[in-house]
C-alpha cells in the first residue's frame, strides 16, 4: 500500500466517500488508488470553484464532509472562493491539495507556491503530510478538525512522494465528537433577563435554525418572543408544517428599523449582526442602541439543548406557530422573480432543495414558497457570487431522491457555469433557473447607496451584462444540459412544470 491508497481507504473509514475532483500530474497517485476504492464515489468538476462549491452543498445536506482533490496553490487558490462561502456556512469538507515531491520543493518549479499560506485563507487546519507514514493519521486528523466545534473546511496537504511511497495499510479513524452543552445557569439567566425585558428577540443562525432546535425556537416564540434568523443561514427547512423565524433584512437600515425598540438580543448560534459593508454615516453594528446582547449558544454549542432548554424555562408551549399550506394559482402576464417564484411555489414537491444564488431576483421566490410543501434552502453565506449551481451539485449528490432547484443570477451563473457539464455527466436531478436580466442589479444599486453616484458610461459598461448578451439555453445545450428561455408567467409555468416531472438536469432561463 502507498500513501494515496492509505488514505483512501482512511478517509471512508472515516465515513468521508465523495470527492469533488479536478486533478493534476501531483495527484495522479491518488487517481489510480480511487480504481482500488469503490466506496469512494469521484466526481469530476471543470473547475475547482465548482468542486469547492459541489463539497459545501454536499455537506450542507449529509451533514458530513466530502472531500475535494485540488492542484498545488493554484488549484486551491480557483477554489479558494467558494471554500470561503464554505468556511462562512461551517460547512465540514476535507480538501486534499496536492503538492510537489518534497525533494523537488527546493527547486522552485513553475507551479510551486505556499500552499499552507494559502489554505490558511479559507480553512480553519492546515497540515502537510511530508512522509508516508504521517499521510492516515493525518487525514484521519483532518476529518475530526472539519466536525470540530462549529465545523469547517480543512486542508491536508499531499506532497507527491508522500502519495506514492510505501505506508502502513491500516487506516485510522476518529469518533466524532457531541457538541459542548450549555451550562443550566446561563439558561436560567437568559430566561429571567427575557423576563425582564419590554422587547427581547432572539437571533438564530447556522445548527439553530435546524430540525429539533428550530422546533424549539418556535415554542419561544408562541410565549411571546420574536424569533429572527440571520440574513444567510447555511441550511433553512422552510414551509408547510414548520416554524418560520423572520429573516434579517440584508441592508443594514432595513435591519434596524425590523429591530427597532429591541432592548435584548439573545443570540443562538451565531453573533451580533453587522452591515454586509460600510455606509457613509450609517452604522456597522446592526444592534439598537441600548440593546443588551446574550449568547445563549455558541455556534460550538449544542443548540437544540439550549433552546429545549430555555423554553422550558419560559413556561413556553409543546408546539409553536407552523407554516400552513398555500400552494398560488398559476401566474399569468409578465415574466417576473415574483411570478417564477409562484411557480415553484406550485409545482415544486414536498424534500426538494432551493439553492439560492440569485441575488436580487432571489427574494421574491422565498416570499413565494413561503408556505410551499417542506423543503430545504441553502443560503449565500459568504457573499462570493457564483455558489448556487456547484452548491446543487452537492445536494443532489448528497440526496438524490430530492429534487434540487438552483436559482442563479446570469452574473453569478457565468463565475462556475462549469457546473452544468458536471450535472450532465453525473445525470443530476437538478433544475436551473436562470435569472436574465443582462446586468449586475445589486450594484446598480449599491452605486448610490455608497454615495458614489449615478452610473455613468465608462461605469455603466462595468454593471451590464449586455453587448453581447448572454445566450444561457446554447451555453447550456453545449454542456449538455436541455434548456429553453421563457419570456412570460405562462411559458415559465409550463416549462417549470414539465423540469419537476422528468428526471435529470434541465435548465430555464427566465428572461426577466
Amino acid at each position: 500500500m502507498n500513501g494515496a491508497r492509505a488514505l483512501l481507504s482512511t478517509l471512508v473509514a472515516n465515513d468521508v466517500t465523495v470527492c469533488f475532483a479536478n486533478p493534476g500530474t501531483s495527484e495522479m497517485q491518488f487517481v489510480a488508488a480511487l480504481d482500488e476504492e469503490p466506496r469512494m464515489r469521484s466526481v469530476l468538476c471543470l473547475f475547482e470553484g465548482v468542486a469547492t462549491g459541489a463539497a459545501d452543498g454536499y455537506g450542507r445536506m449529509s451533514g458530513g464532509p466530502a472531500c475535494t482533490l485540488l492542484h498545488l496553490g493554484p488549484g486551491y487558490a480557483n477554489g479558494a472562493a467558494n471554500l470561503h462561502n464554505a468556511r462562512r456556512a461551517h460547512t465540514p469538507i476535507v480538501n486534499v491539495v496536492g503538492d510537489h515531491a518534497t525533494f523537488h520543493r527546493q527547486y522552485d518549479a513553475p507551479l510551486n507556491s505556499d500552499i499552507a499560506a494559502l489554505a490558511a485563507t479559507s480553512s480553519t487546519w492546515v497540515k502537510s503530510a511530508d512522509a508516508p507514514e504521517a499521510v492516515a493519521p493525518l487525514a484521519a486528523e483532518a476529518v475530526a478538525a472539519s466536525r470540530a466545534g462549529a465545523g469547517g473546511p480543512v486542508s491536508l496537504i499531499l506532497p507527491a512522494d508522500s502519495a506514492w511511497l510505501p505506508a502502513p495499510d491500516e487506516p485510522v479513524t476518529t469518533a466524532p465528537r457531541p457538541p459542548a452543552r450549555v451550562a443550566a445557569g446561563r439558561v436560567a439567566s437568559i430566561a429571567d433577563a427575557i423576563r425582564c425585558a419590554s422587547k427581547p428577540v432572539l437571533l438564530l443562525g447556522g445548527r439553530a435554525c435546524l430540525g429539533e432546535a428550530l422546533a424549539h425556537a418556535g415554542r419561544i416564540a408562541a410565549a411571546g418572543v420574536a424569533v429572527h434568523s440571520d440574513t444567510f443561514v447555511p441550511r433553512q427547512p422552510r414551509g408547510a408544517g414548520l416554524f418560520a423565524p423572520r429573516k434579517l433584512p440584508y441592508f443594514g437600515e432595513a435591519a434596524l428599523a425590523e429591530l427597532d425598540g429591541v432592548d435584548l438580543m439573545v443570540l443562538v448560534g451565531t453573533t451580533a449582526p453587522v452591515s454586509f459593508f460600510a455606509y457613509p454615516g450609517r452604522p456597522s453594528l446592526l444592534v439598537p442602541e441600548g440593546c443588551r446582547t446574550e449568547s445563549l449558544a455558541t455556534r460550538e454549542e449544542d443548540p437544540a439543548h439550549a433552546l429545549a432548554a430555555l423554553a422550558d424555562a419560559l413556561g413556553a408551549p409543546l408546539g409553536g406557530p407552523l407554516a400552513a399550506l398555500a400552494l398560488p394559482d398559476a401566474p399569468q402576464g409578465a415574466l417576473t422573480p415574483a411570478t417564477v417564484g409562484r411557480s415553484i411555489a406550485r409545482h415544486m414537491p414536498e424534500g426538494s432543495v432551493i439553492c439560492d444564488d440569485a441575488v436580487t431576483s432571489g427574494a421574491a421566490v422565498m416570499a413565494a414558497t413561503a408556505s410551499a410543501r417542506p423543503h430545504d434552502v441553502l443560503a449565500l453565506t459568504g457573499g462570493a457570487i457564483g455558489i448556487g449551481l456547484p452548491l446543487a451539485i452537492g445536494a443532489a449528490v448528497a440526496r438524490p431522491e430530492s429534487k434540487v432547484v438552483a436559482l442563479t443570477g446570469d452574473g453569478a451563473g457565468m463565475y462556475t457555469v462549469q457546473a452544468l457539464w458536471t450535472m450532465a455527466r453525473e445525470a443530476l436531478d437538478v433544475v436551473v433557473v436562470v435569472f436574465a436580466n443582462h446586468s449586475y442589479v445589486i450594484l446598480n444599486i449599491e452605486m448610490t447607496r455608497t454615495g458614489a453616484g449615478r452610473a455613468g458610461p465608462a461605469a455603466s459598461r462595468l454593471l451590464g451584462l449586455g453587448e453581447p448578451k448572454l445566450d444561457w439555453v446554447a451555453i447550456s445545450r453545449g454542456q449538455g444540459v436541455p434548456a429553453e428561455r421563457c419570456t412570460s408567467a405562462e411559458e415559465f409555468d409550463r416549462a417549470f412544470r414539465t423540469a419537476i416531472a422528468e428526471r435529470g438536469p434541465r435548465l430555464i432561463e427566465a428572461a426577466i
